[in-house]
């Protein structure tokens, strides 16, 4: 387990945070402010309304002398990165998390910044999908680069994890693949990782180290989700098992249809996204054993992804799924 920084107010530091308006931005940027950083938002243009009260910088990312003009003069002293492709397309993933990262990179090391922090993900230590390729491109390049660094590798968010809430609260069966046990992992809190994401400012241990975590308690597997959604509810188990070879029929399909239309094309990338996720743990990867280690994932902060469930069927929170819902 690892621990929180016990010091909540850091010396305060002017942070450029690119990708704020993502659930996982938003968080941080509450948590840098909180611990008395002066925070400047890297937004794309048209988007300030969604960080109202923020200081915001308007640039195109994919535009490496409009970040260079905006970083010139603007005295930064590290950059916190929670930037990443909406879907996970190829081509968005490499304009988005290697391409725009490279510029922003290059904007920072001209101007002379010191720290780099990003936030990646755990499925990059075993990639098959274009994301993770492009993604492992861009940490080779920051830890090249001469900055300091963190690469921060989450293992799984609570919003990829509830997208099945409402369709059980409707009547309707949780979906599992296989058993339900194919995989596990040790979802992360937005808050929990904004936490962890801002102590690597300032923690000696944590820097120029690429740093997987997950939350707090034991590793979980699909079927353990689905009980204690329906144990929340009061409700017994009603669960349907789908094939994983009912994915691949699929991604077979629309690979074939795709050579003829780049949309199909597309979508068989989005199966095989969902295929690597309901077949692949996010958990620490062993490179001897080519096994996944519960115990070796390290955990961090106070919140389970069963107090989010049971937050969300009281309204007090609610879920934010985005782009690259399966269900």
């Amino acid at each position: 387990m690892i621990a929180a920084q016990n010091n909540p107010k850091p010396a305060p530091r002017r942070i450029c945070l690119a990708g704020a308006t993502g659930t996982i931005g938003r968080a941080t940027l509450r948590e840098l402010r909180r611990r008395g950083h002066d925070v400047v938002c890297l937004i794309r243009s048209g988007t300030a309304a969604a960080l109202p009260d923020s200081a915001v910088l308007a640039v195109n990312v994919s535009d490496p002398a409009a970040l260079a003009r905006a970083f010139q003069g603007a005295g930064f002293d590290a950059v916190i990165s929670c930037m990443a492709s909406r879907t996970g397309a190829p081509a968005d993933a490499w304009a988005v998390d290697h391409q725009a990262h490279m510029n922003l990179l290059a904007a920072a090391q001209a101007a002379g910044v010191a720290q780099f922090v990003l936030l990646s993900a755990i499925c990059v230590q075993k990639p098959l999908l274009a994301f993770q390729h492009a993604k492992r491109a861009f940490e080779a390049a920051l830890t090249a680069s001469g900055l300091t660094y963190a690469i921060v590798r989450p293992t799984a968010f609570f919003k990829s994890l509830s997208g099945q809430i409402a369709r059980v609260r409707s009547g309707k069966p949780f979906l599992l693949f296989g058993d339900g046990r194919l995989t596990s992992c040790k979802p992360i809190s937005d808050g929990d990782l904004a936490s962890f994401l801002a102590d690597c400012l300032d923690d000696p241990g944590r820097r120029n180290r690429i740093l997987p975590i997950g939350g707090p308690g034991p590793a979980i597997t699909p079927r353990d989700q689905a009980d204690a959604l329906f144990g929340l509810l009061g409700q017994k188990p009603r669960l349907r098992h789908v094939p994983v070879r009912l994915m691949d029929g699929i991604i077979g399909t629309l690979d074939t249809l795709g050579r003829m239309s780049p949309a199909l094309a597309a979508k068989a990338e989005l199966a095989r996204i969902g295929r690597y996720y309901a077949t692949e743990s996010m958990l620490v990867l062993d490179p001897a054993t080519g096994r996944y280690d519960a115990a070796a994932t390290p955990s961090y902060g106070t919140e389970t992804l069963f107090d989010f469930y049971q937050a969300v069927l009281a309204g007090k929170a609610a879920v934010e799924r985005g782009d690259h819902a399966v269900f």
